[in-house]
């Protein structure tokens, strides 16, 4: 298991109310190790997350490149 600590995040706004996010985080992890990394998640109406077994579906590639270049633009997200 993993703790994931949120780092920075954006969402290119709501869909139903809910948003599809773009964060990077740490996964903490229960032997003590840590690695960073990158992911999709939904947030709920209510703001809570919904984890998914790690897993988002993205709608199409459009939301995936609109949200990336929003991270590049806010100076977290860089190649």
């Amino acid at each position: 298991m993993a703790k994931v600590e949120i780092l920075n995040e954006v969402t290119d706004g709501e869909i139903d109310n809910w948003c599809l996010c773009f964060q990077e985080c740490i996964y903490h992890y229960d032997d003590g190790t840590s690695e960073d990394g990158f992911r999709f998640i939904w947030r709920r109406p209510d703001g809570s997350l919904q984890a998914a077994r790690g897993q988002a579906r993205i709608p199409d590639p459009e939301t995936l490149f609109r949200l990336t270049n929003l991270a590049a633009q806010a100076g977290w997200f860089t190649i």
